[in-house]
């Protein structure tokens, strides 16, 4: 679970979303991404090490450059993730205590 909650934690940004978009279609070193989305080296610098950090991307050292890849199993690896979260069955009964403004509460124990 913590694998998940880090790739999600890392890809809810919006510049580091569409970094990995512009790395699904090719494979870029930070100057290009930076042109790309119009901000600073440095910008795109911190946003790939949080991406790399939760190994959403890799780097491939090619000469001078570092040049930026999708760690595209991953990505599938977390889709699936969540497709069985989707598919979850609801435990136990729920709240079904009623309050007298008539919305339901119940306490852990009422769940169990």
């Amino acid at each position: 679970m913590t694998e998940l909650l880090n790739t999600l934690k890392a890809l809810s940004d919006e510049t580091r979303l569409s970094l990995v978009k512009l790395l699904l279609q090719h494979n870029y070193c930070v100057g290009a991404l930076s042109k790309q989305l119009n901000i600073s080296k440095s910008a795109v610098s911190q946003h790939l090490k949080i991406l790399r950090v939760a190994e959403i991307v890799k780097g491939e050292k090619r000469g001078y450059y570092t040049h930026y890849f999708v760690n595209r199993e991953l990505l599938k690896d977390t889709a699936s993730k969540i497709v069985e979260l989707s598919n979850l069955d609801p435990a136990g009964k729920g709240c079904t205590k009623k309050m007298s403004d008539g919305k339901t509460c119940c306490s852990k124990e009422d769940l169990n």
